[in-house]
């Protein structure tokens, strides 16, 4: 078996010999959007080779990659199903002793990978940095976020890894070089008590061991009480999808949290010492000049400026095939057919200001790359202000680092 990460590498040239089987991993909309290209150079190079798909953007986009040349979709449960299928193509039995063991129960072999240092790495405020491997804890969700990718695959269930496996995926990770893991799972907090006895056991075996979440505000709220057991096992930050602060908008997205919610878990982080790191939609057809500007000054005034990647500040909402989002009669007003190139069903705000916005947002943020985070978001800002007559202008800029730990590479979609 041959692995190659095209994230981070180009397909050798003898890649492709004698090669029966390609399996092309999408676990993200852009990777599925890039993946598409390759699937199909591989089959006009492969005309007979099977071509699998697999993972979460998988069932999702499932027309649209064997129209590209895939022979067989999976979803992210897929290992067995892949075993299947390689011992298929290479005309073998299944494997002995009956079904294999759930995939759950297997530690993940990354032995072909890229080295770690190769991938993102955890940039400090003191600007040293820490090799990052990734886990998950757990796989799907409990919740059904209307925007959520996760939701038209999981329906609401999610699956806990055991602890065991988990351990034995970051030891295999840590001897490679890893000083930081971040857990890969939707919500870490689907399930607190095996979230803590995951820490817990980490910090343990490596106490020098740092790592970051991902959880969701109505649970950073309704667990607050462990909070401080994250921040004394090693916690660097916890990402937390907060999308907006616009009550409205969060219900239409059905994120189960409020603006209240927000502000409380913030003070609460700040109070405990745990960094919050918050993700945003911040362009939807609900956005208007006036109440994105009133969201940057919001996110300013919660201190939390320094806490968010530039690029958060840009992103538009996305209505991918079968999102729930399409059950809004907002959405079905804004929404376009389903494109086949973008993966989406791209919409137009009925106010073309904003999405002129939205597009200098994003030039101010790809060109900025480098600068300080506060400098970046007071030209944004003042991009704002400049569109809301009588709003105040740019204010003074004090060059500064992040004030938290970040990603060089911030995932978003």
């Amino acid at each position: 078996m041959r692995v190659h990460d095209l994230a981070v590498e180009r397909l050798p040239a003898d890649a492709l010999q004698d090669v029966a089987l390609v399996a092309v991993s999408l676990p993200m909309h852009t990777a599925t959007r890039l993946a598409l290209p390759v699937i199909a150079e591989l089959r006009r190079r492969l005309p007979g080779v099977d071509i699998c798909a697999y993972g979460l953007y998988g069932p999702l986009n499932e027309a649209r990659l064997r129209e590209a040349g895939a022979t067989a979709v999976f979803g992210p449960e897929c290992e067995q199903a892949l075993v299947a299928l390689a011992c298929a193509v290479h005309g073998l039995a299944a494997p002995a002793g009956g079904p294999r063991p759930r995939a759950l129960a297997l530690v993940p072999d990354r032995t072909g990978l890229p080295a770690l240092d190769r991938y993102a790495q955890l940039i400090w405020p003191d600007g040293h940095a820490s090799v990052v491997g990734a886990v998950e804890g757990t796989r799907g969700c409990k919740h059904l976020c209307r925007h959520c990718p996760v939701v038209p695959i999981y329906h609401g269930r999610f699956h806990a890894v055991p602890v065991e496996i988990v351990l034995a995926d970051v030891r295999a990770q840590v001897a490679l070089g890893a000083t930081h893991i971040t857990f890969a799972d939707p919500d870490f907090f689907n399930g607190p008590t095996h979230a803590v006895r995951i820490v817990e056991a980490l910090h343990r075996e490596w106490p020098a061991l740092t790592y970051d979440v991902t959880i969701k505000v109505e649970h950073l709220r309704g667990h607050d009480a462990l909070l401080p057991r994250l921040r004394d096992t090693g916690c660097a930050f916890v990402t937390s999808a907060v999308e907006s602060l616009d009550d409205h908008v969060l219900v239409a997205l059905d994120k189960g949290h409020t603006r209240a919610d927000v502000e409380a878990v913030a003070a609460r982080c700040h109070e405990v010492g745990l960094a919050l790191s918050p993700t945003f939609v911040a362009f939807t057809p609900w956005t208007t000049a006036t109440g994105y500007l009133a969201f940057l000054d919001d996110i300013d005034g919660l201190g939390l400026v320094e806490h968010v990647a530039p690029v958060q500040w840009t992103l538009r909402l996305l209505v991918t095939q079968d999102s729930g989002l399409l059950a809004l009669d907002e959405i079905q007003a804004v929404a376009g057919p389903y494109n086949p190139a973008t993966l989406t069903h791209p919409w137009i705000h009925a106010d073309a200001r904003v999405d002129a916005l939205q597009r200098d947002v994003m030039q101010i943020a790809g060109v900025a790359q480098g600068r300080p985070r506060r400098a970046m978001f007071e030209d944004i800002r003042a991009r704002a202000a400049a569109e809301v007559a009588g709003a105040p202008g740019p204010r003074p800029v004090l060059p500064s680092r992040a004030s938290i730990p970040y990603l060089t590479e911030p995932w978003y979609c």
